[in-house]
Protein backbone atom coordinates (compact mmCIF):
# COMPACT_ATOMS: atom_id res chain seq x y z
CA UNK A 1 0.00 0.00 0.00
CA UNK A 2 1.32 3.38 -0.90
CA UNK A 3 2.17 6.00 2.07
CA UNK A 4 -0.76 8.29 0.75
CA UNK A 5 -3.26 5.89 0.63
CA UNK A 6 -1.90 4.88 4.79
CA UNK A 7 -3.07 8.58 5.36
CA UNK A 8 -6.16 8.05 4.68
CA UNK A 9 -7.13 5.44 6.77
CA UNK A 10 -8.46 5.40 10.33
CA UNK A 11 -8.40 2.53 13.17
CA UNK A 12 -11.74 0.87 13.77
CA UNK A 13 -12.62 -1.29 16.09
CA UNK A 14 -15.58 -3.15 16.61
CA UNK A 15 -17.32 -3.40 20.27
CA UNK A 16 -17.82 -6.27 22.29
CA UNK A 17 -21.52 -5.86 22.92
CA UNK A 18 -23.96 -3.89 20.61
CA UNK A 19 -25.10 -0.58 22.08
CA UNK A 20 -26.52 2.38 20.56
CA UNK A 21 -22.36 3.81 20.13
CA UNK A 22 -21.31 0.76 18.09
CA UNK A 23 -22.10 -3.11 17.21
CA UNK A 24 -20.25 -6.32 17.49
CA UNK A 25 -18.43 -7.67 14.49
CA UNK A 26 -20.94 -10.31 14.06
CA UNK A 27 -24.01 -7.87 14.26
CA UNK A 28 -21.91 -6.33 11.06
CA UNK A 29 -21.10 -9.58 9.22
CA UNK A 30 -25.00 -10.05 9.79
CA UNK A 31 -25.51 -6.54 8.21
CA UNK A 32 -23.53 -6.71 5.27
CA UNK A 33 -24.94 -10.03 4.37
CA UNK A 34 -28.31 -9.06 4.79
CA UNK A 35 -27.01 -6.44 2.07
CA UNK A 36 -25.41 -8.03 -0.12
CA UNK A 37 -22.19 -6.22 0.65
CA UNK A 38 -18.57 -6.23 2.54
CA UNK A 39 -17.78 -5.61 5.98
CA UNK A 40 -16.12 -2.18 5.08
CA UNK A 41 -19.00 -1.54 2.55
CA UNK A 42 -21.50 -1.90 4.99
CA UNK A 43 -19.88 0.82 7.67
CA UNK A 44 -19.47 3.15 4.54
CA UNK A 45 -23.41 3.41 3.54
CA UNK A 46 -24.71 3.41 7.65
CA UNK A 47 -22.03 6.06 7.96
CA UNK A 48 -23.20 7.98 4.82
CA UNK A 49 -27.05 7.35 5.83
CA UNK A 50 -26.12 8.72 9.35
CA UNK A 51 -24.21 11.85 7.56
CA UNK A 52 -27.30 12.61 5.68
CA UNK A 53 -29.64 12.64 7.92
CA UNK A 54 -27.50 14.41 10.88
CA UNK A 55 -25.74 17.22 8.36
CA UNK A 56 -27.26 19.98 6.37
CA UNK A 57 -27.43 18.58 2.71
CA UNK A 58 -27.31 22.85 2.03
CA UNK A 59 -25.40 25.82 2.21
CA UNK A 60 -26.75 27.99 5.45
CA UNK A 61 -28.76 31.10 3.64
CA UNK A 62 -27.79 34.47 5.27
CA UNK A 63 -31.54 34.12 6.79
CA UNK A 64 -34.97 35.89 6.30
CA UNK A 65 -34.99 38.05 3.19
CA UNK A 66 -34.88 42.20 3.44
CA UNK A 67 -38.02 44.03 2.75
CA UNK A 68 -36.32 45.15 -0.58
CA UNK A 69 -35.90 41.53 -1.56
CA UNK A 70 -39.18 40.91 -0.72
CA UNK A 71 -40.57 43.98 -3.40
CA UNK A 72 -38.06 42.78 -5.63
CA UNK A 73 -39.47 39.02 -5.80
CA UNK A 74 -43.31 40.10 -6.33
CA UNK A 75 -42.16 42.95 -9.00
CA UNK A 76 -40.41 40.12 -10.90
CA UNK A 77 -43.16 37.34 -10.44
CA UNK A 78 -46.57 37.43 -13.00
CA UNK A 79 -48.83 39.61 -11.91
CA UNK A 80 -51.56 37.73 -13.90
CA UNK A 81 -56.07 37.34 -12.87
CA UNK A 82 -56.70 34.31 -10.76
CA UNK A 83 -58.46 32.04 -12.59
CA UNK A 84 -60.27 29.28 -11.54
CA UNK A 85 -59.85 25.47 -13.68
CA UNK A 86 -63.14 23.53 -14.62
CA UNK A 87 -62.20 19.86 -13.83
CA UNK A 88 -64.21 17.51 -16.32
CA UNK A 89 -63.27 14.48 -13.73
CA UNK A 90 -66.77 15.04 -12.02
CA UNK A 91 -69.97 15.36 -13.58
CA UNK A 92 -71.01 18.48 -12.46
CA UNK A 93 -74.16 18.68 -14.17
CA UNK A 94 -77.61 17.39 -12.57
CA UNK A 95 -79.85 16.29 -14.53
Amino acid sequence: MSARSLTNQIAFRYRTVDSATGVTRETAKRLAEHLGVDETQAIHRALHDLAVRMLPQYEADDGPLTPAQVRQIKKQAPQGVKRSVRSSLFDTETA
